[in-house]
């Protein structure tokens, strides 16, 4: 009896580790996260009055000046999550900073999947075109550049913003881990969202017509949204 097993593989060869490079974009970039960047992410992302944005990721944020500087400085030698900033313009920008943070993690090349997560941004970033381009080229390196088949998006379940934002970014729902950790003394079930390689195009075209020029009027408000961009 003739068992499923799966359609063979071309290649096994295993994608590649992000290698810590620049990604640059016409309103942003995003670059590894280094240690001096601590003062301006303390800036955008640190003490109370920020502490409300780190309500569902696994630490308390940044309290303090020293908790910041402290916790920058092991992020930007992590291994897996490997830790980048997003500049709240563009490099070529001098008043540019970094603004907010992204990870790569849950690395796996030898099944050509990783994960985007760690994602929190400042204000400064909030609804920009600098925010989405952002995630566009943090999408785009994994696919266009080092061979991943699978990028993965995980949020808590009671993250609405979260699990909304990933679905606009092009991100399908593929369901909901229960009882999936225990983050902060809480139960957390876990919504998983993927996009893959076979979708990458589509969503890629979607990124270039809503980021394109003619995609917004005079007062740089957009004319058509990133969904409809990317189902057109």
């Amino acid at each position: 009896m003739d068992q499923l097993v799966g359609p063979p593989v071309v290649s096994a060869e295993p994608a590649l580790l992000p290698p810590r490079t620049p990604l640059h974009g016409r309103y942003s970039a995003v670059v590894p996260l280094r240690p001096e960047h601590w003062r301006s992410i303390y800036k955008h992302l640190g003490g109370e009055q920020n502490a409300w944005r780190w309500n569902y990721m696994p630490i308390e944020g940044f309290p303090s000046e020293e908790a910041c500087e402290t916790t920058i400085r092991a992020w930007a030698a992590s291994e897996d999550p490997i830790y980048y900033a997003v500049l709240s313009g563009p490099a070529s920008d001098a008043a540019s900073e970094p603004a907010g943070i992204l990870s790569y993690l849950s690395i796996v090349p030898s099944h050509r999947r990783i994960e985007i997560g760690w994602v929190i941004l400042g204000d400064a970033l909030k609804h920009t075109r600098a925010a989405t381009e952002a995630f566009y080229l943090f999408m785009k390196h994994p696919f266009d550049d080092l061979g991943y088949w699978r990028v993965e998006w995980k949020a808590n379940s009671l993250n609405g913003p979260s699990v909304a934002a990933a679905k606009r970014l092009g991100f399908t729902f593929e369901g909901v881990f229960r009882k999936h950790m225990i983050v902060k003394g809480r139960r957390r079930d876990t919504a998983w969202l993927s996009i893959t390689d076979d979708e990458w195009d589509a969503v890629r075209r979607g990124f270039e017509l809503w980021l394109d020029e003619s995609n917004f009027d005079e007062n740089g408000k957009q004319k058509r949204g990133l969904r409809e961009c990317r189902e057109s």
